[in-house]
């Protein structure tokens, strides 16, 4: 085998637009592409609950050694709570297993490798779109994977009829994933009532859903945001939930997640956990600590876990601000499209409307950034910076 001679591999989609910005010497660039929460003044912050966590840590932290395959226990609990609520059956009658891993991207990775292992002839369904990264994932892990519809591109909603309808034709035994909440890219979710049906379908088809839960907060709170998967979360039932930190948490660059997988029994969920080990031992072979000790040192204490909740909306609130001021400041500059789809979304992430060569000539011009599909970051639109991103997308539009 030689290493030379080889063509370069392609850019990510999104962490090459990053490289990018980066790169780009214009004072006035807007980066909308990675999906990274920032603040008014356009810095991603580190929380205030955070930093007392790990002067808490610090304080009493005595050893650095290896923890076990499957994280902290401690965060486990906690992961559970979160999505649950703390005294919710599934937690009472000890059927779920948490499972700490490398942020929310590694524990899609550990559900892929899992149900392969487990399940080797499962396909698994996509929304469509889905976030970018999802079928390399899996197609990496050895799934084959397949699509359902989601989005309606020219009403700018949800198309849960052709969801619905989709999903009732799914074999049992294949994997369905679905966005929790804030889905990315449409920003678009389904309401309870939706999530109800869907759950229905789950049960009478017997596919297995998986949870990719990234932004539990960020849409309508804490709580609001779990609705879809307790709507799942019925005795007996099977299903997988992969969480990640890094945005309601500011933990990006500390890969903290987990995978949370829900059984019929306390001895299936035993035996789960321990496919779950064999995925994680010829892996990575067990998680980093400190992102993880920082969220159960958190959870577990109540005034930080106040802080956190209210650190939370905060970001949040900031969110749903920038996209309503996004919408009257376009609409003030007298851009005929109706933007106020905008509005009706939620979470980090839009679909703009804006097409491949708009948004191409939006870098080339004015070293404005974003995907190309038109996915805009919300989370990076600042009150300084809607003036120069609305009078450039005004131009692009003709």
């Amino acid at each position: 085998m030689k290493l030379d001679g080889m063509e370069t591999a392609p850019a990510d989609a999104i962490l090459g637009l990053n490289e990018a910005f980066k790169a780009d010497p214009n004072p006035a660039k807007i980066n909308l592409g990675v999906g990274v929460y920032k603040d008014a003044s356009g810095a991603t912050p580190i929380l205030a609950s955070v930093t007392k966590a790990e002067e808490k840590l610090l304080a009493g932290e005595t050893s650095k050694s290896y923890l076990g395959i499957d994280g902290l226990a401690d965060l486990g609990s906690c992961v559970q709570g979160l999505l649950f609520g703390a005294d919710h059956e599934i937690i009472t009658s000890g059927r779920a297993v948490t499972a700490q891993t490398p942020g929310g991207t590694g524990a899609l990775r550990v559900a892929g490798d899992f149900i392969k292992k487990t399940h080797p002839g499962a396909k698994l369904w996509l929304s469509s779109p889905t976030w970018a990264n999802h079928n390399a994932i899996f197609t990496a892990a050895g799934l084959e994977t397949c699509s359902y519809p989601y989005y309606d591109a020219a009403g700018k909603c949800l198309d849960f009829d052709a969801m619905a309808a989709a999903l009732e034709q799914v074999p049992s035994g294949d994997v369905v994933l679905f966005h929790a909440c804030c889905h990315n890219p449409s920003g678009m979710d389904p309401n309870a009532e939706q999530w109800k049906a869907l759950a229905a379908i789950a049960a009478k088809r017997g596919f297995l859903p998986l949870f990719d839960f990234a932004y539990q907060g960020f849409g309508a709170g804490l709580e609001a945001d779990a609705t879809g998967l307790r709507e799942f979360a019925t005795a007996g039932a099977n299903f997988l939930a992969a969480s990640s930190y890094s945005k309601n948490f500011g933990l990006y660059n500390e890969r903290i997640g987990a995978l949370t997988l829900v059984t019929g029994s306390p001895k299936d969920a035993a035996a789960v956990l321990s496919h779950v080990k064999t995925c994680i031992r010829c892996n990575y072979s067990n998680p980093p600590a400190h992102g993880g000790k920082i969220v159960a040192t958190v959870l577990e204490d109540a005034e930080l876990r106040a802080m956190w909740v209210g650190e939370v909306d905060t970001m949040r609130d900031r969110i749903n601000g920038m996209r309503e001021l996004f919408v009257k400041t376009l609409a003030e500059m007298g851009v005929d499209r109706d933007f106020s789809f905008i509005t009706t979304q939620r979470g980090m992430f839009s679909f703009s409307g804006l097409n491949k060569d708009q948004v191409a000539e939006l870098r080339r011009k004015h070293s404005i950034y974003i995907v190309g599909s038109g996915r805009i970051n919300v989370a990076g639109m600042t009150p300084g910076n809607m003036p120069g991103l609305c009078a450039a997308i005004k131009a692009v539009l003709g």
